[in-house]
């Protein structure tokens, strides 16, 4: 059976929306982070320590990557589907964060913007359900909540607080995938 292992990112150095960098990277803590998660994931028997490390385009999660990808000696792997859900175009910074707070209170198909986020949702959990190695992959808060709702049926989009660089355990065999442990939840709010 493989072994499927989804990391949020570690610390990054500004919140969603807080930056005029859109992309910002991990601060000190968030590096921190990546190391122990590394330091973590390594510490995993033979068996199920993922040869493969896929991560989010954005760049707090290539960093919390990177640590793992340079101990086992393999490159990071892009995936756009376990990227960070896309935010309505038409929003300016400072809605971004109202939005998204109001996005957990919904139902995946409830969600408004510029896509179909059930179909979002969807892709999360196909890209999940693909891999066919134990697989470490980078991620965010709502694509692990996204890849939750595909294994356990849930419909709203907030069900779980994973803390930066928790790590939540799912298997797979023959395509279907299912869940074997949530990572440790956050103490404070996202936003």
């Amino acid at each position: 059976m493989t072994r499927l292992y989804m990391i949020r990112h570690g610390k990054p150095s500004s919140a969603w929306g807080q930056d005029p960098n859109p992309d910002p990277g991990l601060d000190e803590a968030g590096q921190a982070q990546a190391k122990a998660a590394a330091d973590a994931l390594m510490a995993l028997p033979a068996g199920q320590r993922p040869t493969r490390v896929f991560s989010s385009p954005l760049r707090r999660c290539r960093e919390t990557a990177q640590p793992f990808a340079d101990a086992i000696g393999v490159p990071v792997e892009i995936e756009t589907r376990f990227g960070e859900i896309p935010s309505p175009s038409s929003l300016a910074d400072e809605e971004r964060g109202p939005w998204l707070r109001n996005a957990f209170q919904s139902q995946w198909s409830e969600v408004k913007g510029d896509i179909d986020y059930d179909d979002w949702r969807a892709a999360v959990g196909e890209a999940l359900s693909e891999l066919d190695a134990n697989t470490a992959v980078f991620s965010h808060f709502v694509a692990i909540n996204a890849a939750l709702a595909c294994v356990t049926g849930e419909k709203k989009v907030l069900t779980f607080r994973p803390d930066h660089t928790s790590i939540t355990v799912f298997a797979a065999d023959d395509g279907r995938v299912s869940l074997v442990e949530r990572g440790p939840e956050a103490a404070t709010q996202v936003l």
